[in-house]
């Protein structure tokens, strides 16, 4: 007659994460006993958190503005400091169904986040990566998203030109040269798509404002997630392209982010130069 095997000890899970270096231990191992099926399963999600699998992909789930976020390996993980992202672009939202436009959003994260808390949103969202439009697709089924695997803008339909309240991008801002110093769960675990901004950390927000002013509505804003170092360059970005940017900043998440507005009366063609910055 076969027995089950005995279910690790609470205590025993603590041991093992705190060994392998797991800062939050008691927290973590709350988290895989609950989620664990079986001893056997148990074990498996210790040793995988062990061996330095970020929890999130042991778990298949982000915990992000109070939603589950489901993510798969290999798919970039949502940053808590990117819940001001979400709380920056609700705030700007129209009160009744936006059009939102997730570009880079990995799991979907912030427009399925932005759907929740905005009434009957019209909800779009951008990958380059298969891996991370599959996650997306999931999360946004709830909130009737609509998901699309390509380069930035090169998938959208053509409707949605000049008709985007509220752009959100959380782009890669990474050096390239500093991807090397990024925790392991990062730099081994996730896809470097997700993470490497260029020489400066900026190339990918460049080309976001470039053709940013095409799908905005007039009186629409662009907000992008940037480290306080690079936000100058972002703001140049944004200024170059039309767009009237300003910074806004959470001390408590660590976290920045640039906005920029379509001037509203603005109208531009495509292939049209846009209008040069104001004189300051």
């Amino acid at each position: 007659m076969s027995v089950s095997p005995s279910p690790l000890a609470p205590s025993t899970v603590v041991t093992r994460l705190r060994a392998a270096g797991c800062v939050f231990a008691e927290d973590e191992a709350r988290l895989l006993i609950s989620a664990a099926r079986t001893p056997d399963g148990l074990d498996a999600m210790v040793e995988r958190r062990a061996a330095g699998l970020p929890l999130e992909h042991v778990l298949g789930w982000a915990q992000f503005c109070g939603l589950r976020i489901a993510v798969d390996a290999r798919v970039f993980v949502p940053r808590v400091r990117t819940e001001f992202l979400v709380r920056e672009a609700a705030a700007l939202a129209p009160p009744r169904a936006a059009v939102v436009l997730d570009l880079c959003c990995g799991a979907g994260a912030v427009g399925a986040a932005l759907a929740a808390c905005l009434d009957r949103a019209q909800l779009h969202a951008v990958d380059i990566d298969p891996a991370a439009v599959r996650c997306a697709r999931r999360n946004v089924a709830a909130a009737g998203g609509q998901v699309y695997e390509g380069d930035l803008y090169a998938p959208l339909p053509a409707a949605l030109r000049g008709r985007v309240d509220v752009l959100v991008a959380n782009a890669p801002y990474v050096p390239t040269e500093e991807i090397g110093l990024l925790p392991p769960e990062a730099r081994i675990h996730e896809a470097r798509v997700a993470l490497d901004g260029g020489a400066d950390g900026v190339d990918v927000q460049r080309r976001v404002a470039a053709e940013a002013p095409l799908w905005l509505a007039p009186g629409g804003h662009l907000l992008v997630e940037t480290s306080e170092r690079q936000a100058p360059r972002t703001v140049e970005a944004f200024a170059r392209n039309g767009l009237i940017p300003r910074v806004a900043a959470s001390d408590e998440l660590d976290a920045t982010v640039v906005i920029g507005t379509r001037p509203a009366g603005t109208h531009l063609e495509e292939n049209a130069p846009c209008p040069p910055p104001e004189t300051r």
